[in-house]
């Protein structure tokens, strides 16, 4: 009974967060800046999940230092995304055997 109730009120708060939005915004905003605000929502969430799980997703700081500076580096020469991730894996995975 109680994971038949977990689960409902998982839904039902789901269907608010995505619900909320339509409800309250039924025409197009046309403010500059609340519109670059959500804009930028994703990327803000995206990079507050991703940063901190880089950091401890190896279990040794040093080889997360060096696979996100490989990445850093490889994307801002606009490679392809396989290219930045196996090489920065490549790179966490040699800094950790030295």
């Amino acid at each position: 009974m109680n994971i038949a109730l977990y689960v409902i009120v998982m839904a039902v708060v789901t269907y608010l967060i995505r619900m909320i939005p339509f409800v309250f915004f039924r025409k197009k905003i046309k403010s500059r800046f609340f519109r670059s605000f959500l804009y930028y929502i994703p990327y803000a969430v995206l990079s507050a999940m991703t940063i901190p799980a880089i950091f401890y997703s190896t279990g040794n700081l040093f080889t997360a230092i060096a696979g996100t500076v490989t990445a850093f580096v490889l994307s801002y020469f606009n490679l392809p995304l396989i290219v930045v991730a196996l090489s920065a894996t490549a790179m966490a995975f040699i800094v950790g055997l030295f």
